[in-house]
């Protein structure tokens, strides 16, 4: 038996959801998940915001999912020089992808519909609970 893939996902998941998991149960299928998570600096800059949960809960969250080998910080994009340096084989991406990465090493999934964490946000806005 040869050496799993190493399989990266970029999230931020500020506000998990059902669409994260999805996500990483496929990827999970392809060899060992890495998880390129968001900084909190690199989301308040690209959206505006600082994070519901700080980065360490963020990133505690994802380890103990069972479909997640390893989390490591990353900013906002990630280029090849990234997955180089982190000896990954190829990048999931949902369909919503912005990152430089060569087809060859880059696989779009369809986004699940009808949930992203800035929908939440907006569901919780609007309804407090104190």
């Amino acid at each position: 038996m040869g050496t799993r893939k190493r399989i990266m996902v970029d999230m931020s998941t500020t506000l998990i959801h059902h669409g994260h998991i999805r996500i990483l149960k496929t990827a999970s299928e392809l060899g060992r998940v890495i998880v390129a998570l968001t900084t909190d600096d690199e989301i308040l800059s690209h959206k505006g915001y600082q994070p519901e949960l700080a980065f360490a809960d963020r990133k505690e969250v994802l380890e103990a999912i069972r479909h997640v080998d390893e989390v490591i910080p990353s900013k906002w994009l990630i280029d090849e020089a990234f997955l180089d340096k982190h000896n990954i084989d190829i990048l999931v991406h949902g369909n919503d992808n912005s990152n430089p990465i060569p087809a060859e090493r880059l696989l779009i999934l369809p986004r699940t519909a009808g949930i992203s964490s800035d929908q939440l946000r907006k569901v919780i806005r609007r309804n407090p609970q104190s």
